[in-house]
């Protein structure tokens, strides 16, 4: 079994975040980046799944300029076996992602994809269902467990109600929850060797993907600065409260 893994680089999520001064997007220049948080969770379950020998070998794909390239290494010294890297300099959305992600898999012929259920800079939440839907792959999403079986793969994922079990028929296309694993840390030596390791670089020209944008972001802004709450002595004073300055209840 053949696994590939999608990878997004964002905005490291222990740094402020601060909107460009323009307006036009969220400030990038020296800020630390990494791998999205949940792509982290997909990475660690295709090595788990090679470690367990249910996978026979580990792809990992990313999107974007010269820069994506440190994080593909940090894949790498994970213990992801390969990195594909399709060089691209403008900003994409979900389905123009996913068109790639569509011609990639067809390229690689994975028997199963994971990504993360979305990037922590836009929350779209979409590229895993429309690359499933592109593929005509079933789809597992919000993955806590991933089970193997056969030709088959059992997802379980939380649901309001509790927990979900699915089923599902080989290739597939699984996006991860945060609690499906735990990462690993790169070792040193791991990361020294993933710095001599080749990363296989396609364009957008050889996939001939339609990347043509669909909207258009007219201004990005901070979200207003909340007031700070208060701490009430009793229910009494809560109640007086909600009753004559915040007059929410008769």
């Amino acid at each position: 079994m053949k696994v590939l893994v999608a990878q997004k680089r964002v905005v490291d999520p222990y740094v402020k975040i601060r909107v460009r001064t323009d307006g036009s997007g969220v400030e990038t220049t020296n800020v630390k980046m990494s791998i999205n948080p949940f792509d982290e969770i997909a990475i660690e379950e295709a090595v788990r799944l090679k470690e367990q020998g249910l996978a026979t070998s580990t792809a990992v794909v990313t999107i974007g300029s010269a820069n994506v390239q440190e994080n593909l290494r940090a894949a790498l010294a994970l213990g992801i076996d390969e990195a594909l890297w399709v060089s691209c300099d403008k900003a994409l959305q979900p389905l123009a992602v996913a068109r790639i992600l569509h011609q990639i898999a067809l390229r690689e012929k994975p028997d199963l994809i994971i990504m993360g259920k979305q990037a922590i800079d836009d929350d779209n939440n979409q590229v895993g269902q429309m690359l499933a839907a592109l593929l005509a792959w079933p789809q597992c999403t919000f993955a806590s467990q991933i089970l193997v079986k056969d030709n088959q793969i059992e997802v379980t994922r939380e649901i309001d109600g509790g927990l979900e079990i699915l089923t599902a028929e080989l290739p597939a296309v699984v996006t991860t929850d945060l609690r499906l694993n735990t990462p690993r840390y790169a070792t040193l030596p791991n990361i020294m060797r993933a710095k001599q390791k080749p990363l296989k670089t396609i364009t957008l020209e050889e996939l001939s993907v339609d990347t043509h944008t669909a909207f258009e972001v007219l201004n990005v802004s901070a979200p207003k600065e909340r007031k700070a709450g208060i701490k009430v002595d009793s229910v009494d004073d809560l109640l007086d409260k909600l009753r004559h300055e915040a007059k929410v209840i008769a």
